[in-house]
């Protein structure tokens, strides 16, 4: 019987943890965290998971409950192996497909319905991914199903199954080197109990997150003006594996300034706290900027608001403002939109003001130029095309005309009080760059040769994004990934 450590325990090293423990391995996971900050950045998701699929009989068999009596009044539509290409291809700068973004593309449905054989089920995003449209629920930006219970249940249902299968995990355990003997991962050594242990196995994978939390790293690869932005999720999540690999040889890819960063409510506090109810977690983000507009502290907006779906751009926006002066911006709307806003808008915490007029609602905006914030909300107003009804359905390509920056879709005159306005601050959820892998997630050294006995999935492998990502992709290569590097290393 095969030993394998799996370091990290959020969805993708589960996933690998599984995978193994399925092939009749021993596997330990060992967890840097204790018991209630484990599972990683994986905790602090909205479980969506994007994958190929062909029609609504696609998704039937993830459901947890099949028998919803919204289906039959629901268009999924399809979300084709070409289109997922496409959206990964927009945000990769003219660089095409890499192996890790096919690896991703053609194995998620698999996977998905890999997860659903283990007990991980998957629910209809009918709250963030929908708007009714002549009695029917109609699915937008290809992406459509949630684990059951969100990020937290997602973690829950995949330990879970982890433990049926005979796995063993132990938290408080930060690994701090990678042991190689003839060329060969055999073992690590970590931190438990203030002891440095030894372990030998036969195989080792990492799982273990990116560098988003660390300052110094942030500051090294991305530049001195990430060191401050808030972290969305974990702080453990400190580029540990990386940094453990690449001291034995392993090669870095992917663009090590790329990130998933989105916007958040200014207010909100550094690093994520799971002692927080999960919903009062996720309702941080502000998320909803496209059916609206977003101004910087010198009165300007600074980004296509409709470019696209949330889906597409909701990772790079909170680049976007860390980019502005002062990495912060407000994101102002009417009331005509106010039962579209996320719950997030509503969320007992979100900062927010309020006037029954653009200029009370501006003077009370802090950190701007109030005289060109005023100036730029009148003219994105007498900008907008009047003659195309608003449709959030569909890029409706109701867009301003004659504006330096244009919004292209979604452009609502603010006309209608109350208005409000809420701050909003970059919050960093994962980095890009990381470990090179192969198509069975063995890490690769410098001379793109297996380092023997090193797997790695989830954030830590680099290639898989690059400049963004369309949303959902994040968890499913966490478990493509996983899936991948388990069963390898079960059969070494």
């Amino acid at each position: 019987m095969n030993s394998i450590i799996v370091i990290g325990s959020g969805n993708a090293a589960l996933c690998a943890a599984i995978a193994a423990a399925e092939q009749g391995s021993s596997v330990l996971i060992l967890e840097a965290a204790n018991e209630q900050e484990a599972g990683g950045n994986s905790k602090y998701t909205a479980g969506a998971m994007r994958f190929v699929y062909d029609s609504k009989d696609d998704l039937i068999p993830l459901l947890n409950n099949p028998d919803d009596d919204r289906l039959p009044n629901t268009e999924f539509g399809t979300y084709s192996k070409e289109k997922f290409q496409s959206d990964l291809l927009g945000f990769n700068d003219g660089r095409p497909l890499s192996l890790q973004q096919n690896l991703l593309i053609n194995n998620s449905y698999e996977t998905m319905l890999w997860l659903a054989g283990h007990n991980v089920k998957f629910d209809p995003i009918y709250s963030r991914q929908t708007f009714e449209k002549d009695g029917k629920y109609i699915f937008w930006g290809g992406l459509t199903l949630a684990a059951e219970g969100e990020g937290v249940g997602l973690v829950e249902a995949e330990l879970n199954e982890f433990i049926r299968l005979g796995g063993t995990i132990q938290y408080q355990s930060k690994v701090t080197e990678l042991l190689v003997e003839n060329k060969k991962v055999t073992g690590v050594k970590f931190i438990d109990d203030g002891e440095l242990k030894t372990m030998y196995c036969d195989a080792v994978v990492l799982g273990c997150g990116g560098f988003e939390a660390s300052k110094h790293m942030r500051k090294k690869l991305m530049g001195d003006h990430w060191e401050d932005c808030l972290v969305r999720g974990s702080q453990h999540n400190l580029g540990a594996g990386i940094e453990m690999a690449m001291n034995i040889g392993a090669q870095f890819e992917g663009n090590p300034e790329g990130c998933h960063a989105t916007p958040m409510d200014a207010n909100m506090p550094n690093y994520g706290n799971l002692d927080i109810p999960h919903l009062d977690r996720k309702n941080y983000r502000k998320i909803c900027y496209f059916l609206g507009i977003m101004i910087n502290t010198e009165g300007n907006r600074f980004v296509d608001e409709g470019i696209n779906f949330r889906n597409y751009t909701y990772a790079q926006f909170g680049k976007a403002i860390l980019q502005q002066p002062d990495g912060y911006a407000w994101q102002i709307f009417d009331s005509k939109i106010e039962d579209l806003l996320y719950a997030e808008y509503r969320f007992w915490d979100a900062s927010y003001i309020e006037s029954d007029t653009l200029e009370g609602l501006v003077t009370q905006m802090e950190n701007v130029d109030q005289q060109q914030t005023i100036k730029t909300i009148l003219e994105y107003n007498n900008a907008v095309n009047k003659n195309i009804a608003f449709d959030p359905t569909v890029l409706d390509g109701k867009s301003t005309q004659g504006l330096l920056l244009n919004k292209t879709n979604w452009a609502n005159v603010l006309d209608t009080p109350p208005y409000k306005a809420f701050p909003v601050k970059c919050g960093i959820t994962f980095t890009y760059g990381g470990l090179k892998v192969n198509e069975q997630a063995a890490v690769l050294d410098k001379s793109d040769n297996t380092i023997k006995g090193l797997y790695a999935c989830g954030e830590l492998v680099g290639g898989v994004f690059y400049n963004g990502y369309p949303g959902g992709s994040g968890l499913t290569s966490g478990a493509v990934f996983g899936r991948l590097a388990g069963n390898a290393a079960a059969k070494k």
